[in-house]
């Protein structure tokens, strides 16, 4: 395969990741276009699913979202979901410029956090011939209430309320940690298990800083995927959910791929929300790639 940098205007702001052209075949190929969950970057497992998805024929255009890694973006660390969804629209229209790919033939891939974004992005873009929702965050308010004790909740709002007041006073965003590596949880809490999971990628080297914008909380609260769940039909959607996933919840997940209408299938994994990046990355990889290899 050969794997190129590219970058492209996301309504002014530029983004930048990779094109992972196929070995094998004859251009124009079909594409996908990827990007990664809440604040991780393309080199963290991204270009892993790619290298999988060119080998077997595919055109790959992975980025990192907006404010993060090698894209533009103020304030940086800020993730709004909104803007990331409409990135994927952008991304589409620059896969359609380049030779190299079928302009009729893109689907879209996504994974947590833009595991919801990508059902939004097929429903309201008909330019997405088909889709992959991996572990996805589905909806803000359900997803807070169903992982968070009342008691932080509340501290959480009062967090909000303070950054609203600090940056009406024109002072610049605040940002958090997005895990604690509190050691003293249980290794199966999520937040261990976030730990983990960041740590297996900090481990080889890779220059993700551990902070997000306080207001992109904020932003999450207004997240729904969940409404559109219903109107993606009739594109062909491949949902990936992890049996015993606290972070995006198993529940949530099988409700949105009820309410979704054919065509339609459903890869149950076994074990908790990052399997499907590591332990179980061959079985993840490989449905997707089969779902895009039999929709595009």
């Amino acid at each position: 395969m050969i794997k190129t940098d590219i970058e492209f205007d996301a309504n002014g702001t530029t983004l930048r990741g990779w094109l992972y052209q196929p070995d094998k075949g004859k251009a124009p190929y079909p594409a996908v276009v990827a990007a990664h969950g809440f604040s991780v970057l393309k080199e963290m497992g991204l270009n892993d699913y790619a290298e999988v998805f060119s080998a077997a024929g595919l055109a790959v255009i992975v980025y990192d979202n907006r404010n993060l890694g090698a894209s533009d973006g103020e304030p940086r660390f800020e993730i709004d979901w909104h803007a990331q969804m409409r990135d994927y629209s952008h991304a589409i229209t620059f896969a359609q410029t380049l030779s190299v790919i079928d302009p009729n033939r893109i689907g879209v891939w996504g994974t947590s956090y833009t595991g919801g974004l990508v059902l939004i992005v097929a429903a309201l873009d008909h330019r997405v011939k088909c889709v992959v929702s991996q572990i996805p965050y589905l909806h803000g308010m359900e997803t807070l209430k169903q992982t968070t004790p009342p008691e932080k909740i509340e501290e959480l709002y009062m967090l909000i309320e303070k950054e609203r007041r600090s940056i009406a006073s024109g002072n610049p965003p605040r940002t958090i940690p997005v895990y604690d590596d509190d050691l003293s949880k249980p290794k199966e809490s999520a937040s261990r298990l976030t730990t983990d999971f960041f740590g297996h990628y900090l481990s080889k080297g890779i220059a993700w800083e551990n902070k997000f914008t306080i207001r992109s909380i904020l932003f999450r609260l207004e997240y729904n995927a969940l409404a559109f769940a219903d109107l993606i039909s009739p594109t062909p959607l491949l949902m990936i959910v992890a049996k015993e996933d606290t972070i995006t919840p198993t529940e949530i997940c099988l409700r949105a791929y009820e309410k979704a209408l054919d065509p339609k299938e459903l890869l149950l994994i076994e074990g908790h929300h990052y399997r499907p990046y590591l332990d179980a990355f061959d079985e993840s990889s490989g449905g997707a790639r089969d779902w895009f290899l039999r929709h595009l």
